[in-house]
């Protein structure tokens, strides 16, 4: 049952980033060279292993752009955005968030 559930929070995860997900961009980010492709390369992203995606949940991920460590994460949050909520609820509202490694 547990396994059941993380394939469809990875499944609800992949389909949130790669669809109209509202990208979170913390400052450093922001001045890497070819922030578009920076932006594609996170929705395209498809390399989930054990180091980067212990639970399977594809809510995080690590990509080398242009010299720049950058991760990526989903996080859930309830409609206010000021606590967390299950991901399976209606109310649950993803947030997006692309950051520089050293910002973590």
């Amino acid at each position: 049952m547990e396994l059941v559930k993380t394939v469809m929070i990875a499944m609800l995860n992949d389909k949130f980033r790669r669809g109209r997900a509202n990208f979170m961009l913390t400052s450093g980010v922001q001045s890497v060279e070819n922030l578009q492709g920076l932006i594609e390369a996170v929705r395209e992203f498809d390399d989930f292993n054990d180091d980067n995606d212990p639970y399977g949940e594809h809510d995080f991920g690590r990509i080398n752009w242009n010299g720049d460590k950058v991760f990526w994460k989903i996080d859930y949050y309830n409609q206010t955005l000021d606590e967390w909520e299950d991901p399976f609820s209606k109310d649950c509202q993803r947030v997006l968030t692309v950051m520089l490694a050293n910002e973590y």
